[in-house]
């Protein structure tokens, strides 16, 4: 889908981070993973729903999905990506539930007409179970580790406090956020500059 979500609409709602390309990306990023323990930015009922409200014009048409339905696919995409980040093999089960989520809800192409206008639109069949939303998601997880070229981009936060993923379209890019991670690393290297340590 071609609808943005920005990081400033996010923060405005309480997400440190967020309105990566792909919904995928802002989802895995919603467990802050480097805290101990990690933090879950969807974990609380209304700020999943807030979050699911900003992302549903990204998604499918449908119900917000079940949490524990979002944590597994959540949890299976975070390993898939920061196995291709750390140049590692994915967990097998983790590819299972992305391709069972993705293949939960069949989709199918329409032609919808309004008077001499036609257009293309994708149905999704939800009648037998499963979640447009998330296999939507699980869909784009899917077509990023197809594309070798786009797959390049993908990058973790360079900030040593920070977990979040990215697509660096601009490959100057080293922070999820730069009013976020950015603005800590150049006021931390700042104090370093003007704070020599006593030896």
């Amino acid at each position: 889908m071609s609808v943005k979500v920005t990081v400033e609409e996010l923060q405005a709602a309480g997400f440190p981070m967020g309105g990566e390309p792909l919904v995928a990306l802002d989802l895995v990023d919603t467990v802050m993973t480097v805290k101990d323990p990690p933090v879950d930015l969807i974990g609380d009922p209304a700020a999943g729903a807030v979050w699911w409200g900003i992302q549903a014009r990204r998604l499918p048409p449908g119900p917000v999905p079940a949490p524990a339905a979002v944590r597994r696919l959540r949890a299976a995409v975070r390993d898939v990506l920061d196995a291709r980040v750390e140049g590692r093999a994915a967990d097998p089960a983790s590819v299972e539930d992305i391709n069972a989520a993705a293949s939960s809800v069949p989709r199918s192409p329409r032609l919808v007409t309004t008077g001499p206008e036609v257009r293309e639109e994708t149905r999704w069949h939800v009648e037998h179970g499963g979640n447009a939303a998330l296999a939507a998601i699980a869909g784009e997880v899917i077509g990023l580790l197809a594309s070798p070229g786009r797959l390049e981009l993908l990058r973790r936060c360079g900030s040593p406090d920070c977990s979040m993923l990215f697509l660096a379209e601009n490959r100057r890019r080293k922070w999820c956020v730069g009013n976020v991670c950015g603005n800590r690393t150049r006021v931390a290297r700042h104090y370093e500059r003007t704070h020599p340590r006593d030896t």
